[in-house]
């Protein structure tokens, strides 16, 4: 089959052939319809993250099962699947208190070594080990998961793009719902209007937020956040952040989230909250980076700094129901995708990514 494989930096991201073996107990092999381009394997091709290589690139996809693996319940060949990546143990302390999106098996074994949970890879090259990322790869014809790790949806959905519930949707709505728990009537500000961003405008005005700020540096983001909710937008391009914050919002903002991960967004969202008020870090930067806030401002006014990991969803029983807001017309999932590409653009897919110009495009394949 195809895949689009990454080794060094000094290289760029290929699609070649690569081998694919059968799923073991506990896994299932996936047909993908489609994957989204996320700045998550921009991070990986920067070398921003360390992981083993030569890997297969992609952590949000969607597809059909066509094989199961020994042991294997509640999913059957035909169903139509989003791939988690952060597939479930089932067994580690967090999993046992629902707290899945925190997998301990999935952060030690799968995430940082690139293989499923028995610690081997079933991708190679010419006899040479290829590894999975996050246990999902999805720049790929077919892929092998654990079972925990693609998630059965309803079968009317369109299914290419509810590749995008399996990073960016559950990440943006999850924060807002899950690890902030807005409250109706809040005041919100969301920096950074890719992907992940526009489904935290979503989130928030989900959940009867009063006022969302939506802020870029890219006029067509803010002009779409507009559409998907946002009452106000600030063009960081023109003014200073944390003066149109404070201009717009005098007293500080109940919830800020920081959806780009960059060091000064980070601490731009920590200083735009007020009395009360959470700072909720979406955005992941590169490792060891460290960012600056007063701690004494925070015990005085009560103010909290939140880290969110994939939206701290429980994926079995958030993807299906993001994907009915979806299909109800609660969620706008269409108006996040930039284009729709071949497998084979996978690389320039990337480079547009990295412009800033560009929001979710989808690789997508014949069954989408």
């Amino acid at each position: 089959m195809k895949a689009a494989v990454w080794r060094t930096a000094s290289e760029p991201v290929q699609v070649i052939d690569v081998d694919l073996a059968s799923p073991k107990t506990d896994e299932v092999e996936v047909t993908i319809a489609a994957a989204g381009v996320c700045h998550s394997d921009l991070h990986l091709i920067r070398g921003d993250w360390d992981v083993p290589t030569p890997v297969i690139l992609g952590h949000e996809g969607s597809g059909i099962v066509t094989k199961v693996g020994k042991g294997v319940t509640g999913l059957a060949e035909g169903d139509h699947v989003v791939l988690s990546w952060v597939p479930s143990c089932g067994e580690c302390r967090y999993c046992l208190l629902g707290r899945t999106s925190q997998c301990r098996k999935a952060a030690t074994v799968t995430a940082p070594n690139g293989v499923l949970f028995d610690g081997t890879s079933r991708f190679s090259i010419g006899g040479e080990t290829a590894y999975h990322y996050c246990a999902v790869s999805s720049f790929a014809e077919r892929v092998v998961v654990p079972a925990s790790g693609a998630i059965k949806v309803r079968k009317d959905a369109p299914l290419d793009v509810l590749a995008l519930v399996g990073c960016a949707v559950s990440t943006g709505v999850g924060a807002v719902q899950n690890t902030a728990r807005v409250e109706a009537g809040a005041t919100v500000a969301v920096i950074g209007c890719g992907g992940v961003g526009l489904c935290v405008v979503q989130g928030a005005r989900l959940a009867g937020a009063s006022r969302i700020i939506a802020v870029d540096m890219v006029a067509s983001k803010l002009d779409l956040a507009r559409k998907l909710g946002a009452t106000d937008v600030v063009d960081a391009s023109k003014v200073p952040v944390l003066d149109a914050l404070a201009e717009l919002i005098p007293e500080g903002l109940d919830y800020v989230f920081d959806a780009i991960g960059k060091i000064g967004t980070t601490e731009q969202a920590i200083a735009a909250i007020g009395l009360g008020g959470a700072a909720v870090i979406v955005g992941l930067p590169p490792t060891g980076q460290k960012a600056s806030f007063e701690p004494l401002s925070l015990a005085e006014g009560d103010r909290r700094i939140l880290g969110s990991n994939y939206g701290s969803v429980a994926a079995a029983v958030d993807f299906p129901r993001l994907v009915d807001l979806f299909m109800d017309g609660s969620l706008d999932l269409e108006s996040l995708v930039s284009a729709r590409r071949p497998l084979a653009e996978a690389r320039e897919a990337l480079e547009d990514l990295a412009s800033g110009q560009v929001l979710r495009q989808l690789l997508v394949s014949g069954i989408a």
